[in-house]
């Protein structure tokens, strides 16, 4: 009896269950492992709207490193963005592209105050009021150059 306990009990007969390496918890639920960042798998798996996203926090980030704040993660760009379709993201790259400074833009764009119809009202008036200065100051040059 005795020997029976002692080999029941001994190491050679107790499964290494610890000792072995776990696969990932998704491997048992839907037969795959998740693909590793970098590999053929993932580059699959890659969405537009992954890679706009990419795109946003690549040039953003550039900006703040420039002003001295810390850089934006995916998840915080997936945040900002989650409520903005992926078609609206192509036209607000393009319209951050053509600014002069992209994060500027970029933020002012993503930001609902700006878009009600009071601030675009007020965006219009200040609109024209500096096209009367430049209209004015063309003006002034000219006759102050004669």
């Amino acid at each position: 009896m005795a020997s029976v306990y002692h080999s029941l009990l001994s190491v050679k007969h107790v499964p290494q269950v610890y000792n072995r390496v776990m696969d990932h918890i998704s491997a048992h639920i839907n037969g795959s492992v998740p693909p590793k960042k970098g590999s053929k798998a993932a580059a699959e798996r890659a969405t537009e709207r992954g890679e706009l996203m990419q795109f946003f926090m690549e040039r953003l980030n550039m900006a703040r490193v420039r002003d001295g704040l810390g850089k934006l993660t995916m998840p915080r760009m997936g945040k900002i963005l989650e409520a903005i379709p992926t078609k609206d993201l192509y036209y607000l790259k393009t319209v951050c592209m053509q600014s002069k400074d992209f994060s500027k833009k970029f933020w002012w764009e993503i930001n609902p105050k700006n878009h009600t119809p009071q601030a675009k009202a007020k965006a219009a008036k200040k609109w024209e009021e500096r096209k009367q200065e430049e209209k004015r100051q063309k003006y002034r040059d000219y006759y102050n150059n004669l």
